[in-house]
């Protein structure tokens, strides 16, 4: 086995450790001397090593940078203004430190694709996939919290209001942090430092099939499948309420509503789609012969980066789109960064956009969106 060939394998997948045990078997040699697929030379894979080699370091360095200013200055922004904080932006708070948190592990990665061997230690190995997995699904029930919050807001107003309370964000914050991290789990306890050939590897080594069926499911269904229909679901009914209000921001509101569906659906299915593909391939069900296999590596190669970079697009799509957000990140900017060109401080004090304590769908749009 060459080198580097581990070091890409590592990297194609949401958990990076655990789809190493899925796309390593494409370099897994034992079918060629067993005559499998009348193989007469194992599959050519350098070309595409020594593409993963450059394009994984820099795709993951640039979504590592942007993903860190985008979701910080979130975190800033609400932390500054945290006794005015309700729960949508608790739920916001939560959902840029969960990119963040994913975000962070993307340079252990994309140093392990450059040298080619995993240098930080077991610990690391385990710390780095349970969190690179847990920031990946708290993100999206992040996303599913805020959307199913919205649709109660919207289409329930008067009733969930005395609910949307500190104490109903924290509780929701506790629940979704134990779930991903439940689920995240068997990677964390499966995931360890191997010794391959002259140099170490942090793989993801589990009992059985069951657990690589488990991996399958939960990034394709809990990753994929069942935050798009909530989306799909909730706004297909939020959005005729919304065309029937008296505000002046409907629109803009509506047009926000399927910017979110949109860009969910076009970051995440060609990796799922990949993903399911490259499954099938391994279980016997599509052909597995050399250049199929070398395609859907370099298709989840490319649809994962491509996957990643939504976590950059999360603090403009749920944060800076909102005129109220976008006037304390200006206001922060000019406080702490000077020299950099924004608009005047005129009007963007907080006096000038607070709103009426009154209860009713308008404003409670104004204020989720």
């Amino acid at each position: 086995m060459s080198d580097g060939v581990n070091a890409t394998a590592l990297h194609d997948g949401v958990n990076t450790s655990s789809l190493y045990d899925r796309v390593n078997a494409y370099y897994d040699y034992s079918g060629y001397y067993d005559g499998v697929e009348n193989a007469t030379t194992p599959c050519d894979n350098a070309n595409l090593v020594n593409f993963s080699q450059l394009f994984l370091p820099t795709l993951y360095s640039l979504v590592f940078v942007l993903g860190f200013i985008g979701n910080g200055l979130v975190l800033c922004v609400l932390m500054k203004h945290r006794n005015q904080t309700n729960l949508t932006d608790m739920c916001l708070f939560n959902l840029a430190l969960a990119d963040l948190i994913f975000v962070l592990t993307l340079p252990f990665y994309s140093h392990f694709s450059v040298v080619g061997e995993w240098t930080f230690g077991d610990f690391m190995c385990h710390f780095a996939s349970g969190t690179h997995n847990t920031g990946f699904f708290s993100s999206i029930f992040f996303m599913v919290a805020m959307t199913l919050d919205r649709y109660m807001v919207i289409m329930h107003a008067h009733k969930v209001a005395r609910y949307r309370t500190m104490r109903s964000g924290i509780a929701l914050t506790v629940v979704v942090w134990m779930l991903s991290f439940c689920i995240s789990l068997p990677d964390i306890i499966f995931t360890k430092v191997v010794n391959e050939s002259t140099r170490l590897t942090c793989e993801y080594s589990p009992e059985n099939d069951y657990w690589r069926t488990y991996n399958t499911f939960t990034i394709n269904v809990l990753g994929l499948v069942f935050p798009l229909l909530v989306m799909i679901v909730c706004y297909s009914r939020i959005i005729p309420i919304l065309m029937k209000m008296k505000s002046a921001k409907k629109h803009r509101v509506a047009k926000l509503i399927l910017l979110i569906v949109i860009a969910f659906f076009l970051f995440w299915v060609p990796y799922n789609i990949s993903l399911f593909l490259w499954f099938l391939m391994s279980k016997g069900l599509l052909s597995n012969g050399c250049s199929i296999g070398a395609n859907l590596r370099l298709s989840i190669t490319v649809t994962e980066t491509l996957a990643y970079t939504h976590c950059c697009l999360n603090p403009i799509i749920y944060a800076f789109v909102g005129q109220k957000f976008m006037k304390r990140a200006v206001l922060l900017l000019r406080k702490y960064v000077p020299v950099v060109l924004l608009p005047s401080n005129r009007g963007l004090s907080d006096s000038s956009y607070r709103k009426s304590s009154v209860v009713s769908r308008s404003t409670e749009v104004n204020a989720i969106m």
